[in-house]
């Protein structure tokens, strides 16, 4: 039984929708240059001051890229002395000078994305020459200076033949986890689904095919090994507005966090509250006991089914035949 939360313990930020490369997976469809309306450092300051206050306990920075953000560095000073702070990022920049400056803000755990094994795979999926070798000289950099790094793939049709030449190769490079992930309908991925997306039994295959060098973790973001994290999601996006998690992003809009407190939204906007503790059509008796939140991920569910109660189609026993390579008409259309 999971305990019955007046605010959450951990939020997620989007501190900008602005990236200078141009995945073909994008959830947030970037741009180079920053949008309208997203807040700025000191915005971002004050609203985190207000999460700290209100019990929230660690805070997990992501983009578009964040290493663009101007003021990242002042976020993170500011964030550090009372939150646990992790950030995702492509590695962009990120040399030894930056990682030293990263370390010395209190950054606590980086998380470094990859599209591929090789600079052929990865760099033809983010659109930009040389960030493959950005993004892995950012995991020695980070590593280097104490900061410990997950490396995160998401697993596509490209990414799936090389997880093993990922494991090894960030296990070498001195990451202490990969993380592979489902990808997920939105922004930019949608529109390539069919070049991207793989059935089920093909994702659970290319993971199962995988070992994981000596002191390498994995982690899957969806059945059997995920903790589902619905019941506690917190997020808020680039413009301030509470989505209450980042893979949720175009589906909800909960209120302008810098102006309600984050707490009030979350226990008072009841779609929110049915996201997290509403009852769910079905669950997955191997999953529900450790994840927390019996039906997996509500992202998913409602993308495939169109309905919040449904059971997330990424969890076998729940997937009941449905092609996860074919998005529905409704999420085709957007």
């Amino acid at each position: 039984m999971n305990p019955v939360l007046h605010s959450p313990p951990k939020i997620t930020v989007g501190v900008t929708e602005a990236c200078p490369l141009r995945c073909r997976h994008c959830y947030a469809d970037c741009e180079n240059a920053p949008k309208a309306g997203e807040l700025d450092a000191q915005q971002w300051i004050a609203l985190l001051r207000e999460l700290s206050d209100q019990g929230v306990i660690q805070v997990y920075f992501e983009g578009g890229e964040p290493l663009v953000k101007p003021g990242m560095l002042d976020i993170l000073r500011a964030c550090s002395p009372t939150m646990m702070t992790k950030l995702r990022t492509h590695g962009w920049g990120l040399d030894d000078t930056l990682a030293k400056a990263l370390a010395d803000a209190g950054l606590g755990r980086a998380l470094v994305d990859l599209a591929g094994a090789n600079a052929a795979t990865h760099d033809a999926e983010t659109g930009v020459a040389g960030s493959f070798q950005q993004s892995c000289e950012a995991i020695v950099a980070l590593t280097r200076v104490g900061i410990p790094v997950d490396a995160l793939v998401i697993l596509t049709q490209q990414a799936a033949p090389e997880l093993q030449a990922m494991a090894d190769l960030v296990a070498g490079l001195g990451a202490t986890r990969l993380g592979i992930l489902r990808l997920y309908p939105m922004g930019r991925a949608r529109q390539a689904w069919s070049e991207l997306a793989l059935s089920l039994d093909e994702q659970m295959a290319a993971i199962a095919a995988v070992r994981p060098p000596a002191g390498l973790g994995i982690m899957q973001s969806w059945h059997p090994k995920d903790r589902n994290c619905c019941w506690q999601a917190a997020a808020i996006n680039a413009f301030g507005r509470a989505i209450g998690c980042m893979y949720l992003r175009e589906y909800v809009d909960f209120g302008d966090a810098t102006k309600t407190p984050y707490g009030e939204i979350f226990r008072g906007n009841a779609q929110y509250r049915a996201l997290r503790e509403g009852p769910v059509e079905e669950s997955c008796g191997d999953c529900t006991a450790p994840q927390g939140r019996p039906g997996g991920c509500r992202s998913t569910a409602y993308a495939w089914h169109g309905r919040w109660s449904a059971p997330d189609p990424f969890d076998l026993t729940l997937n009941h035949g449905i092609d996860l390579r074919t998005l529905p008409p409704a999420r085709l259309d957007g």
